[in-house]
């Protein structure tokens, strides 16, 4: 999948600063920050954004000492960053002499051969410190930040944005990637097998049995599946010892690296919270989405407990009303081979091409149907727009005095755009551009 977002971990022994650094770079305080070493228990992951560059970022879980069961050993945590991240962000303090702990951290994240940068953070503590001071860890670049002062924020993320690697797709374009994604024990490895037709998962009552990523490839229609069986993400506080909290960041990575992402939720427990939240990455990443019941044939049910669950789930999802719903059980086979038509009929709306021309005269009809609103003597004017080359669920439209467009009316031409063309399944999104000014959503 072309366009996918770069994934940066943050690393480092307990108590340097990491949580704090996450909040800063995101623009908001998503952590618990506290002086007491080894407050962050979760890895929390959040889309962030710095001068049009979007990227993951994944606080993680502060070092203690190895008998303490909540956290990972240094080695478990870098080897999970350096399996799922693009760059790897070592955090270490100014005004603490570097540790072996700081050693160890280094030297394993840079046998990842991923992309390394080392923070030297509370620079504020040591004003004279200087990035000659931390060269013995053998890290470059070194950036000097302060998140209490919001020093030297800028100049990481600068730094951040030169090193995300500017990755095209180089894989197959005739493979179709589907992932299986979810909160754990919904049922995704028993799917998973039954789509590949094989024990390839390990099947468990355990939930989070899957740890890793378990992938299998299968012809369907003369076409090339890759399908993904992914380990469940777990509600933030609930995400347990181990590599269970960089389950999250594998499953981030196989959002991003889907075309299609199918969510399996659990007949049992429909639209829960967390299901919705997956969903909102899954439309964030720009992906196909499809949510698949799960379990069907473990529930009792009468002849309106489908139409009750499916209103339930259009109301609860409302924020992605083009996803399709599917029913499956992987017990019985009820929908499984389904879902290979599915996933090859959103891929085809994922790929679809609409000539400049039929764009156009779409976009002069809606304007001229609902003229957009704005202030007393500035009325937004939408001109012309254009399918991006390299996402062509992508579109660019281009006016004057965008930025006085309302959410609803972005909503409403979201609506009149599927209705004329399409797109089932398949996440589209609108760039406004007016005049030389930078693109917003």
């Amino acid at each position: 999948m072309k366009n996918r977002l770069p994934i940066v971990a943050i690393v480092g022994r307990a108590n340097v600063g990491k949580s704090s650094l996450f909040n800063v770079v995101i623009g908001k305080r998503e952590t618990i920050v506290a002086r007491e070493a080894g407050t962050t228990r979760d890895a929390i992951w959040e889309r962030a954004q710095y001068q049009n560059h979007h990227f993951w970022l994944i606080d993680t879980a502060g070092m203690k000492p190895a008998e303490d069961e909540f956290e990972l050993t240094i080695q478990d945590q870098i080897k999970e960053a350096s399996i799922s991240a693009d760059i790897i962000w070592v955090v270490i303090e100014a005004d603490t002499p570097i540790t072996s702990e700081d050693r160890r951290v280094a030297k394993t994240a840079l046998k990842s051969k991923k992309q390394v940068m080392l923070v030297v953070n509370k620079a504020d503590k040591t004003p004279r410190a200087t990035p000659e001071d931390y060269r013995s860890l053998g890290i470059t670049p070194i950036v000097m930040t302060s998140t209490t002062q919001r020093s030297g924020i800028a100049d990481l993320l600068d730094v951040l944005i030169e090193e995300i690697p500017k990755k095209q797709d180089n894989t197959e374009h005739d493979v179709i990637r589907a992932s299986l994604i979810g909160r754990p024990n919904v049922g995704k490895s028993s799917l998973f097998n039954a789509l590949a037709k094989k024990q390839q998962a390990l099947v468990a009552d355990v939930a989070g049995t899957t740890r890793d990523v378990n992938k299998t490839s299968v012809r369907y229609e003369n076409r090339s599946i890759e399908l993904a069986d992914t380990a469940g993400i777990r509600k933030p506080g609930k995400i347990e010892k181990g590599v269970e909290k960089f389950s999250v960041l594998r499953s981030i990575a196989a959002i991003e690296s889907a075309d299609i992402c199918l969510l399996v939720i659990d007949a049992n427990e429909p639209a829960v919270a967390l299901d919705q939240k997956i969903a909102g990455m899954v439309k964030e990443a720009n992906r196909g989405l499809v949510l698949v019941i799960s379990k069907w044939d473990s529930l009792e049910k009468d002849a309106y407990t489908r139409d009750q669950i499916a209103a339930r789930l259009q109301r609860e999802f409302d924020f992605v009303p083009w996803a399709p719903l599917i029913f499956t059980s992987s017990v019985d086979g009820q929908n499984v081979t389904k879902l290979f038509s599915l996933i090859t009929e959103l891929y085809n709306n994922q790929q679809q091409r609409i000539k400049t021309p039929e764009l156009n005269r779409w976009l002069r009809e809606v304007c001229e149907k609902h003229p957009p609103a704005g202030l007393k003597n500035s009325q937004p004017r939408l001109q012309y727009m254009i399918q991006e080359d390299d996402n062509p669920t992508n579109f660019k439209v281009f006016g004057k005095q965008t930025r006085l467009l309302h959410w609803s009316y972005k909503r409403f031409m979201e609506r009149e755009f599927r209705e004329r063309f399409g797109y089932e399944g398949v996440a589209i999104r609108f760039w406004f551009f007016d005049g030389k000014t930078n693109r917003e959503k």
